[in-house]
């Protein structure tokens, strides 16, 4: 499987935007996924990722109650919805998956994924 992530831009503090992780190669239905996302001068930090039956989701505190991972299978696409969004949020954000992960602890590490797509760069003003 290949992933391309795209959605970001510039967005002012409070608001809005909608980041895709979308699949080509094979269907991303049975891959668990994972957003990390990478700020300058600091290491790639786990953002959230869902298992590959979506029966588990799991988020960093940061973005807790403001972020949503979803995944539409029909548009083999998983999404990152971040509202409330911060000047601390400005990153570069990534997209990456592992077949069949089913392990809520082992979602927010970034050794767990095999497949990683492009980044995408949100930056918040603020």
């Amino acid at each position: 499987v290949q992933l391309q992530a795209f959605g970001g831009g510039l967005v002012q503090a409070g608001g809005s935007l909608r980041l895709s992780c979308a699949a080509s190669g094979r269907t991303l239905s049975v891959y668990g996924v994972g957003w990390f996302r990478q700020a300058p001068g600091k290491e790639r930090e786990f953002v959230a990722a869902t298992n590959w039956r979506d029966i588990a989701t799991n988020y960093a505190d940061p973005v807790k109650g403001r972020f949503t991972i979803s995944r539409d299978n029909a548009k083999n696409t998983v999404f990152l919805q971040m509202n409330s969004l911060k000047p601390e949020d400005t990153a570069v954000y990534y997209c990456a998956a592992r077949e069949y992960l089913s392990t809520s602890s082992r979602m927010s590490v970034s050794t767990t994924y095999n497949v990683w797509g492009q980044g995408t760069q949100v930056t918040v003003s603020s």
